[in-house]
């Protein structure tokens, strides 16, 4: 298929989804989230009104559908121009839209697609419907919710740009227009010198994307469409970076609970390279099947062949703030082979919300019936066992290449258990290990103490109770293991055995692992929580990361 054609399959799977939805009585699909609303009428409306797509509906039905959920939509907008949510939108909506709070959230984003969507479909849309946007637009953009200077780099200010080049234009507004131009240029250069502090972080990157997408897709200035260009061809190229076949391998620093521990937000990586099938749920259809910036071969061919492992070691900077008055640097590192990728980030960062996902290794989308993602962590501030996302800071890693060694230094005041997640398949356990095989792939995956196992819907959950603790797993292909002269997992589970890590409680904490190639790691944490890791004598360094 092509890129158009996967596209098209999108937008009619959204657009049908939507139309088999029951309206409820506030004329809205939704209540817990008005975006929805809108991405979803925006799809139903695109489909219906273009007879290209073959749509498996009644499409003058749907068009009035969609109009009916954009006017509604619209008719939350905050339209006085006294308030101090002046051209905002509610984000919730239970139990009924109105009165709603209004939220700084939804107009970030769809206050820019409502003006793509208006500018490319206003020609089909009714008069009610053309002059409610009409309206709408010139309330977003007199409210200058994006008039705020760049400090953090973030989706935040990548969506606050890309409105003012996107109203700039619309609205013959010249200083705007240059403000939007200094910020994307400032933004560029940022990510070039400095990288992408928002490392691995989803939906927020696809907001990055969405956002300079419309206003390349909007814009008829030819300097600045190259500039959206050069914008656009970085977010591909770290994309590409991090991709195996619809997961996004290694370290989040933040994340949705359906994104971990299994990647469902797949829709833009499913147009752009369409290597795995999609998925029957969509938890987040955003605008993917309206807006694409096709990237380039070789930055997609980057993403797609994976013969051979690489890996990828990233230096990011976390912009300094009222609560960390210096700059931070962290280091990312991911092992990416064709059966499965291993990474994480090197250092403990308190993200938003305590969100930091530290490390994991990752199966592509489709191998095992549940969770792609494996890993290990002592719960932090937030967890939940259906939402593994928080982490505590009593964790110290070394990650190389197929193998990830962890301690766990657990404090006398904290809870002393650990928790793994495991993917679906078949898994050998033993009191201080387990050996498994997922996907295409065999797992060697190794307890300080003891733990047990307990089997969910979509995972293993291994749980392990004691203080210190700590964890090594190890993974390679079945395809590798055969060359190796291990032709099943009993052959695998006998050569693991034989080489079990020494863990020491001592002081200092430590743990020494010789992996399947020879190679001895050595993870050591000392009373000060300093921690050291060794690839065989040598300490490890971060020589050669770079943004």
């Amino acid at each position: 298929m092509t890129f158009r054609e996967r596209q098209h399959e999108v937008a009619v799977r959204i657009a049908l989804a939507a139309y088999e939805q029951p309206l409820l009585e506030s004329g809205l699909w939704f209540h817990h989230d008005i975006r929805d609303n809108f991405y979803y009428a925006s799809h139903l409306f695109a489909t219906s009104t273009n007879p290209g797509l073959s749509a498996t509906f009644d499409t003058d039905e749907g068009k009035q559908i969609a109009e009916t959920v954009l006017l509604e939509v619209i008719r939350l907008q905050d339209q006085d121009t006294r308030s101090d949510t002046y051209g905002h939108f509610p984000l919730k909506l239970e139990p009924q839209p109105a009165p709603i709070k209004r939220s700084a959230l939804p107009i970030e984003l769809m206050g820019i697609l409502m003006a793509y969507l208006f500018r490319r479909y206003s020609s089909a849309f009714s008069r009610p419907l053309r002059l409610a946007f009409e309206s709408a637009l010139l309330h977003a953009y007199r409210s200058g919710y994006y008039r705020k200077p760049l400090n953090q780099y973030n989706h935040h200010e990548a969506k606050y740009t890309a409105a003012k080049l996107i109203f700039g234009e619309m609205f013959h507004d010249r200083e705007l227009l240059r403000d939007g131009q200094e910020c994307l240029e400032r933004m560029i250069a940022s990510i070039q010198t400095k990288g992408m502090s928002e490392y691995g972080s989803l939906p927020w990157f696809w907001h990055w994307v969405q956002a300079f997408t419309c206003a390349w897709s909007m814009t008829e200035n030819a300097a600045l469409k190259q500039s959206l260009a050069a914008m656009l061809d970085r977010l591909w190229q770290e994309r590409s970076q991090f991709y195996l076949q619809g997961t996004w391998v290694g370290a989040h620093s933040r994340a949705l609970k359906h994104d971990i521990p299994r990647d469902s937000n797949v829709l833009f990586d499913y147009v752009q390279y369409g290597d795995f099938a999609l998925p029957r749920e969509l938890p987040r259809t955003e605008y993917a099947g309206l807006l694409f910036y096709e990237a380039s071969e070789p930055v997609r061919r980057a993403a797609l062949e994976r013969s051979q492992a690489v890996e990828v070691t990233k230096l990011i900077t976390k912009q300094a703030t009222a609560a960390r008055p210096e700059a931070v640097e962290l280091h990312s590192y991911a092992y990416i082979t064709e059966s499965f990728a291993a990474g994480g980030v090197w250092e403990r960062y308190a993200e938003f919300d305590n969100e930091q996902h530290r490390w994991d290794f990752t199966l592509p989308l489709g191998l095992t019936d549940g969770v792609n993602q494996s890993f290990f962590m002592h719960p932090g501030s937030g967890y939940a066992e259906d939402d593994p996302r928080h982490q505590s800071d009593c964790a110290e890693v070394l990650l190389h290449k197929n193998t990830v060694l962890a301690l766990y230094p657990i404090p006398p005041e904290s809870h002393e258990t650990i928790v793994g997640i495991l993917p679906k398949g078949e898994w050998l356990q033993e009191p201080n290990a387990l050996y498994g095989q997922a996907g295409n792939v065999y797992w060697a995956i190794y307890v300080m103490r003891s733990y047990h196992v307990e089997e969910k819907s979509d995972r293993m959950l291994a749980i392990s109770v004691g203080s210190p603790n700590g964890v090594v797993m190890e993974a390679v292909s079945v395809r590798e293991a055969a060359r190796k002269g291990m032709r099943s997992l009993n052959e695998f589970a006998g050569s693991a055995r034989a080489r079990a890590p020494q863990f020491s409680e001592t002081v200092p904490l430590s743990v020494t692992y010789s992996n399947l190639y020879g190679e001895k790691l050595e993870l050591v944490v000392h009373p000060d929580r300093r921690a050291e890791a060794f690839v065989g004598e040598t300490l490890v360094s971060f020589e050669g990361y770079t943004v």
